[in-house]
Order: C-alpha cells, then structure tokens, then sequence
C-alpha cells in the first residue's frame, strides 16, 4: 500500500527550454521592442528638425524687422536734424533781413566818413555779431552779372566791356550759407551792339603788327 504526501501535485516532466502555458516567450517580446525603438527615435529627430526651421525662420524675421526698424530710425533721425539746421537757418535769416536796413546805413556813413567816436564802435560790434550768424555780404564792382544773386536797377552800354558786367554796387547783396538773404542791387553795362570788344581791338593790333613785321 503506498502513502500520497498531500499538498503535492505530480506534474510532469516539462522539458527544457519549453514555455509554460500562458507564459510569452520573453525572446519575442525583447526583439519587438529593439524594433521600435529606432522608429520612434527617427519620429522625434524630424520634430526636432521641424522645430529647428521654424525657430530659425523666426529668427531670420525679427532680425529683418530689426534691420528694418534701424534703418527707419536712422533715416527719422537724420531728417530731424535737418530739419532743425533749416528751421534755425531760416529764424536767422529773418532776424538778419531786419538788420539790413541799419548794415546799409552804416555802410553808407563808412563811405561818407561819418562812421567816427562811439557810432563807430557800435557799428563795428553789429558787424562782428552778424558775421559770426554766418552773414556774407557781396557784390563787386567789374564781376560779371549773374541774374541769380544780382538785381540790375541800372543799365547801359560801355566799348570797354565784353560781356553784362557789374560796374556799380548800389547796395550789397547779402547771404548765409547758399541761402541768398537779398540780392546785390547793382548797374550794369553792355557791350555796345556792333562794337568790336578790347580784347578783340588788341588781338587785331597785334596780328597786324607780326603782319607788318613780316613783309619787312
């Protein structure tokens, strides 16, 4: 009579190697995931990649808009200054083309001799103030005549001229910078019409005289 040892179960044999049943083979489960790792990793290097250009596109936009803006700024800026030098240029020219009046009368006083003692000295001190404003006068006798900064009120002919020539200034002109203030007031000769100019007279002359000389 044989004695069982309860709470055992005989099993049988399972050979080695052999997968019990409901178990996965641990092998098959290992070789997939080794599989997909790579394709996720791929999968998150293009987002990356994306991610990047988008990045960098961004970028290279703002710093357009930077350029852009400097460019603006600095343009704005620059009309802004010259807008003020214009701005102040003009409130100078109106300021100075009320001192004209006086600047002629003690032009005139200077040409009579009257410009003596204290009167002297004031005017001198008026005539350093404008000028060091930029105030130029100008205007001279025997210079050609230019309608831009010359106002003719007197006009004749003359055999000693050859061409519209400045030949008294009856009142200067006066300017800052480019800007004419006022023109110089002047007369003007001509040459008279049929007349032969001085410089042609004497380039006659000499031509005759090596003439002359030749025949000799």
């Amino acid at each position: 009579m044989t004695e069982e040892t309860p709470g055992f179960e005989e099993n049988p044999d399972v050979p080695s190697g052999a997968t019990p049943d409901g178990a996965e083979p641990k092998d098959a489960s290992s070789s997939s995931e080794e599989g997909a790792a790579p394709a996720g990793d791929g999968v998150q290097t293009v987002g990356l990649t994306a991610q990047l250009d988008q990045v960098r596109t961004a970028l290279n936009e703002r710093t357009g808009d930077l350029q852009r803006l400097q460019a603006e700024y600095q343009n704005y800026r620059r009309r802004v200054e010259r807008d003020r030098a214009t701005v102040k240029e003009i409130a100078v020219a109106g300021l100075l083309s009320e001192l004209l009046p006086v600047l002629d009368d003690v032009g005139r006083a200077r040409d009579h001799g009257e410009l003596v003692g204290g009167f002297k000295s004031v005017a001198e001190s008026l005539e350093t103030v404008v000028a060091k404003l930029g105030l130029q006068q100008f205007g001279k006798e025997g210079e050609p005549f230019d309608p831009t900064i010359h106002e003719a009120l007197m006009h004749s002919y003359a055999p000693d001229v050859t061409e519209t020539t400045c030949v008294a200034i009856l009142q200067p002109g006066y300017r800052i910078g480019e800007r004419t203030i006022r023109p110089a007031r002047v007369a003007v000769a001509e040459p008279q019409p049929g007349a032969t100019p001085a410089a042609a007279k004497e380039e006659k002359a000499t031509d005759e005289e090596s003439g002359g000389t030749e025949e000799v």
